[in-house]
């Protein structure tokens, strides 16, 4: 009967578009996914640099490709999920699916080109995870640290309020090089009221490197003190005073920038360097008075590695559970298959962060727990796929 309808060759033509069809569908739902995931940092880490003119666009476009590795973790396997759903779900409503049973094909055949797409992708998981991801992290913060401070003047913009530095409000009517024109200065106190005002006819910022500081020096100024207890009381006057030159005034770019190293994380390292740091920490003295606190360490470097594992195995994971329920949803909707693939994935990540929070209790062995939604999941998917594949056993 298979011989009839679907000869080796048109069998292997069969998986070959099956397969392409879950790749290309899974590739732009994980484009989706990891644009989502990347807005925020876009938005809050590197758009108000590239808008003040601290990043060149191709720094900017550099840097935002370093950001792919860290989101692709988590969009690879919900893109992976909707694109399962997404081509089953059509190949099902299409009654394509029906054709290929009825022609003798079982369930297993039919999902082996998925099966073998959802191994490569757990491979493409685990270096993404230990190699590609820990590398572009800790390079995207050097290069952004470097950039930032190459050029330490670029955030003031002129006419433009400057609110970066805490506790103060910096406007500059217009920058020749480190010689600020029309300076004004408002200090604020912890409810955002103006104690202090200076307003300069110039100014000038110099850089101290080994300080990491911006020195302040101002010409032809004026300023105008108010009560710190109640700034805006205005019955009573101001103090003022003015200056022919003023003080140098240091301004910390460490309290702005943070500091000009970058601490590397354990979810930054590679697996060689996780397995040496566990090495490390577990040779670490035991304190008598604190014996927990050695297991945490420990226990915190192990879940690190355990994550990366299973968010690789998330991968297979979603697209074992995602043949059954695509073919048995058999609907053409993408929201409603997108709907389905991220009420799924919310729900697996909720279980993996609730297993995080045992990290600082290693007598429930979280790093045994963290297999428990891989575990539910793959469990989950073995038991639907059995009751589509034998439907008469209901």
């Amino acid at each position: 009967m298979l011989s009839l309808f679907f000869p080796t060759a048109r069998v292997n033509l069969l998986d070959r578009h099956i397969f392409k069809s879950v790749l290309f569908t899974c590739t732009g739902a994980v484009a989706l996914f990891a644009f989502v995931l990347m807005l925020g940092n876009l938005i809050r880490d590197l758009l108000p640099y590239l808008l003040s003119g601290q990043l060149p666009t191709g720094t900017f476009l550099r840097l935002v490709w370093m950001l792919v590795p860290a989101v692709a973790i988590y969009a690879l396997p919900m893109g992976m999920l909707t694109g399962v759903l997404l081509t089953l779900g059509r190949l099902s409503a299409d009654s394509e699916i029906t054709v290929m049973r009825a022609a003798g094909l079982s369930l297993t055949r039919i999902a082996r080109p998925i099966f073998l797409l959802g191994a490569l992708g757990c491979a493409l998981g685990l270096y993404v995870n230990f190699e590609s991801m820990p590398r572009a992290r800790v390079q995207y913060h050097k290069e952004l640290d470097e950039t930032i401070r190459a050029n330490p003047l670029s955030f003031i913009v002129p006419k433009t309020f400057i609110r970066n530095f805490k506790g103060f409000v910096v406007y500059v009517g217009d920058k020749q090089g480190t010689v600020m024109r029309d300076f004004w200065l408002w200090q604020l106190d912890r409810e955002g009221r103006t104690t202090q005002l200076v307003r300069a006819e110039s100014g000038r910022f110099d850089y101290d490197t080994a300080a990491n500081e911006l020195i302040l020096t101002l010409t032809h100024a004026q300023i105008e003190e108010r009560s710190a207890s109640n700034p805006e009381n205005f019955a009573e006057s101001p103090r003022i005073g003015s200056f022919e030159q003023s003080e140098p005034q240091r301004l910390s770019l460490t309290r702005l920038f943070g500091a000009p190293t970058v601490r590397q994380k354990l979810s930054w390292m590679t697996y060689p360097e996780l397995r040496a740091e566990e090495a490390r920490v577990a040779a670490l003295p035991v304190n008598p008075d604190a014996p927990k606190d050695h297991a945490r360490a420990v226990m915190k470097v192990t879940l690190t590695v355990q994550e990366k594992f299973n968010t690789a195995l998330a991968i297979l994971s979603f697209a074992l559970i995602g043949v059954p329920l695509g073919i048995k949803v058999s609907r053409r909707e993408t929201s409603a298959n997108l709907g389905v693939a991220v009420l799924l994935a919310l729900g697996y990540y909720m279980l993996t962060v609730s297993v995080t929070w045992l990290d600082r209790h290693p007598v429930y062995r979280p790093d045994l727990l963290f297999w428990l939604p891989n575990t539910v999941f793959l469990i989950l998917g073995v038991w639907l796929f059995l009751r589509i594949e034998r439907p008469a056993a209901r």
